[in-house]
């Protein structure tokens, strides 16, 4: 895999019969190696491992749905009361972020209202806090801890 602009860690890897999987610790279960979930596990240590995002607030794969729609955001951050606070999207280092990926991620945030968004290709990550009275969003120049939450 491509090396990422994200802290290395013990990522553990097994081979299943001819596919590659990743252990996804959130979920405490192998799930396809593919290049968007080897930058989701990365983030995801980083949240966790350097930006002190509690594991047990932080959830992969969220179901949402909207009417017979089901969509899915990568991860959600939750407060101590489990009210979504954030919600990240991923992307293969390929891949680039993007107007049509911040477009993605606002879409499933019309659902959560959410206070961050959070963009990774696992290259470049990006975070946005959202002002919902001037019905915008600010830039961050940095991914904030938890606790700046």
């Amino acid at each position: 895999m491509l090396e990422l602009n994200l802290p290395k860690f013990d990522i553990k890897i097994r081979k299943n019969g001819s596919k590659m999987q990743v252990l996804d610790m959130l979920r405490r279960k192998y799930v396809a190696l593919t290049p968007e979930e080897f930058v989701r596990q990365h983030f995801v240590n980083y949240l966790t491992a350097h930006r002190n995002y509690p594991p047990t607030l932080v959830a992969n794969e969220v179901e949402l749905s909207v009417g017979n729609k089901h969509l899915r955001c990568d991860s959600v951050v939750y407060d101590n009361n489990l009210s979504p606070r954030v919600i990240v999207e991923y992307k293969a280092p390929t891949v680039a972020i993007t107007q049509q990926v911040l477009n993605q991620i606002s879409a499933y945030n019309l659902l959560l209202h959410v206070d961050y968004l959070m963009i990774s290709n696992g290259l470049e990550h990006f975070c946005c806090r959202m002002d919902y009275d001037n019905n915008t969003y600010v830039f961050l120049y940095h991914i904030p801890a938890y606790e700046e939450l």
